[in-house]
């Protein structure tokens, strides 16, 4: 079975949120925001399961945009479930560096 992570952008309102500013305390306001997943489904698959509220973060839910591709193509597809996992954590750690808001599990 494949892997796969992804990443959604998220509407910039989402950082009103004192829960999301206070995961993202490096947080530039103006700066893009982002969720980052993993799954054995398909980024677009995964995309639409968030907007239609199946097993779905809140996040991704609501202020969820659009895939950016540029950010996990590259990766996919995964082998293992424990791989995903690692490079979830570390395109989030990337992103956060970055200045961007980033939510991830």
């Amino acid at each position: 079975m494949a892997y796969y992570v992804y990443v959604i952008e998220l509407n910039k309102i989402v950082a009103k949120s004192k829960k999301f500013r206070d995961k993202n305390p490096n947080f530039i306001f103006g700066n893009r925001c982002f969720y980052v997943g993993q799954s054995a489904k398909a980024p677009m698959l995964r995309f639409k399961q968030h907007k239609d509220g199946y097993k779905s973060n809140s996040y991704a839910k609501k202020f969820g945009l659009r895939l950016k591709p540029e950010f996990y193509e590259k990766y996919n597809p995964i082998p293992t479930r424990k791989d995903a996992e690692e490079l979830e954590t570390y395109i989030a750690s990337k992103l956060k560096k970055s200045g961007f808001g980033v939510w991830f599990n």
